[in-house]
């Protein structure tokens, strides 16, 4: 058992692993709805959207969840104006933006006096120096957002069904798709500390296509995405300490690699199934 318990008793090891579950609740909600509703392509922007403000806050030795929540806010409300304004479509309107935010991010980065440990830890996260201030930080994205969820879960559901159908039922569909989007940027920037503005949408998105694979329900989807993130974050860990990787990236490696095996169980539970059929 040191095997798994050794590696696990450090502090900072500990304060990771809590931190890293509490985002894995969060990005395993608010991620299923962007499985639903097809917006993996939002969450990949504003990871890097999230660029410009960690840099900046990097380099004026300001809270970095803080530059990352400005950031990904502007970004957020740029996306939306774009879209009425500019009359440029939603992937359209993200695309320049995701452009635009990565362009100016590696712009202050490279004027930064650390730029390989600047860059390194702003792509890729430290999951390990996640301080006691970070974790409170992290709990109440996590309550905030799943609270938000419960509340507007019945709209989001008519959402993700037919915006139409939200709209006749008087549900307001613009307002939960602006909610959806403001809970996608708060796990966004809740989970950059674990896994770096480059791999976060693994975490977002993985545990959810996980849970996909078991379940069209989405009260038990996103239970179950909340258990491949769980897993994905203490095995990556786990992976961290034993093979000398990055911890970030191990753990966002290991949720896609959970989503890979989920994949695997579920077809050849089919195939059992259907061999099973055939000779009955």
């Amino acid at each position: 058992m040191t095997f798994l318990t050794d590696p696990l008793a450090p502090e900072f090891v500990q304060r990771a692993l809590l931190g890293g579950t509490l985002v894995a609740v969060l990005c395993g909600v608010v991620g299923t709805w962007v499985v639903a509703r097809g917006m993996a392509f939002l969450g990949e922007a504003l990871g890097h959207g999230m660029l410009p403000g960690v840099a900046l806050a990097t380099v004026l030795g300001v809270p970095v969840l803080l530059g990352a929540g400005v950031s990904a806010t502007l970004m957020t409300l740029g996306i939306g104006a774009l879209q009425r304004r500019g009359r440029l479509s939603y992937d359209t309107s993200i695309g320049l933006l995701f452009a635009a935010m990565l362009a100016a991010g590696v712009i202050v980065i490279s004027h930064s006096g650390s730029f390989a440990t600047d860059a390194t830890a702003i792509l890729f996260g430290d999951i390990l120096a996640i301080s006691t201030e970070d974790l409170v930080l992290v709990a109440w994205a996590t309550v905030i957002g799943l609270a938000v969820a419960a509340v507007a879960h019945r709209s989001l559901v008519t959402l993700a069904i037919d915006a139409r159908v939200a709209a006749v039922l008087g549900l307001r569909p613009r307002l939960a798709q602006a909610v959806l989007v403001g809970l996608v940027t708060l796990a966004v920037v809740a989970s950059y500390q674990a896994v770096g503005s480059l791999l976060v949408v693994g975490l977002l998105i993985a545990p959810a296509v996980a849970a996909g694979h078991w379940t069209r329900r989405l009260p038990s989807a996103m239970a179950l995405a909340c258990v491949f993130g769980v897993g994905a974050v203490v095995l990556g860990l786990l992976l961290s300490w034993h093979a000398g990787t990055a911890a970030g990236a191990s753990i966002a490696l290991t949720a896609v690699l959970l989503a890979a095996a989920s994949w695997a169980a579920h077809a050849a539970r089919a195939r059992k199934s259907s061999a099973q059929a055939t000779y009955a």
